[in-house]
């Protein structure tokens, strides 16, 4: 297939390139490196498919241009471009709609009557449905931070580009992924490299928060078959194993073989309090269930990470 994926460079994105060619896909990476988070993390995981054959890259603010030319006669899109983050969001919400709403509005728009399309597959959140998001895909959509809003408002231009062009798109809620190449501001990515360095590690609220996590590996194992499923179809992808933050802690403290330092600070406005997938209709429609153990996937992330040092 011809497979254009939006935000190839970041953590995600570039595995998912990577999957994609060695299934024996051709390739179109999109990315335009926002300032979120500094360039040179995002040419390190381009590193290894720049020159590659069969995989081909544009530079391209989707937002801001015309994606017109670089998706010309793709099979399947995989729109993984955003501006992530909650804290964020809430001090720059321009932006956030400018990268999550605009840019998704001028992909579908440049998509809508393309005779070789066969799937979109729009990457949204467990964001959507705000501070309580444990369960399966009828739990309400909630946003608790405009990053989730803003998210939610993309699905929803999927939805009416599909009821009103036959725009066929398909959408999964990621549920807290990590995994080699983790965006640094990212919760493991920090602690790892805390407890590594032996330096503080910042906790915001009471470590109670429970996260149902997603190995890399698996969530782009589920994203790439997504672009098999029928359109108009909302999935969660999560790892179905549940921990608390503090459990993590403790989980990479025995991997890494040192004590944490924590310093408890308050909790951030918006922050979720549970995420945990229920993914049977992922594995109903596609056969999909995830393969990475929590402790698996985080000594892998710890290898990662102390490569990097």
């Amino acid at each position: 297939m011809r497979c254009v994926v939006t935000g190839a460079a970041g953590f995600i994105g570039s595995h998912l390139c990577e999957h994609l060619l060695a299934g024996g896909h051709a390739v179109t990476g999109v990315d335009c490196f926002t300032a979120y988070y500094p360039r040179p993390v995002k040419e390190r995981n381009l590193a290894g498919l720049r020159g590659r054959q069969h995989f081909a890259f544009h530079e391209l603010d989707l937002s801001a241009g015309d994606p017109a030319g670089t998706v010309a006669g793709a099979e399947w899109v995989f729109h993984l471009a955003a501006m992530p983050g909650l804290t964020r969001s809430w001090l720059d919400f321009d932006t956030y709609n400018r990268h999550n709403l605009t840019a998704t509005h001028r992909l579908l728009e440049a998509l809508k009557g393309s005779p070789t399309l066969k799937r979109v597959v729009y990457a949204s959140t467990s964001s959507v449905y705000g501070k309580y998001a444990s369960g399966d895909e009828s739990l309400p959509t909630k946003p608790s931070s405009p990053y989730g809003i803003t998210k939610l408002a993309g699905e929803q231009l999927c939805r009416v580009y599909g009821d009103e062009f036959g725009v066929p798109a398909v959408v999964l809620r990621y549920f807290s992924v990590y995994g080699p190449r983790q965006r640094p501001e990212m919760g493991y990515h920090l602690f790892i490299d805390a407890i590594l360095r032996g330096k503080p590690i910042t906790l915001t609220g009471d470590g109670l928060q429970v996260r149902g996590n997603t190995f890399v590996a698996d969530c782009v194992d589920a994203t790439a078959r997504a672009a098999e499923a029928m359109p108009g179809e909302v999935f969660n992808l999560g790892g179905g194993e549940l921990v608390t933050v503090l459990e993590v802690l403790r989980k990479l403290e025995r991997i890494i073989g040192k004590p944490a330092t924590i310093e408890r600070h308050p909790p951030r406005p918006g922050d979720q309090l549970a995420t945990g997938a229920d993914v049977t209709k992922l594995f109903r429609h596609l056969s999909w269930k995830p393969t990475t153990g929590i402790d698996e996937g985080l000594a892998k992330q710890v290898e990662w990470q102390r490569s990097l040092l």
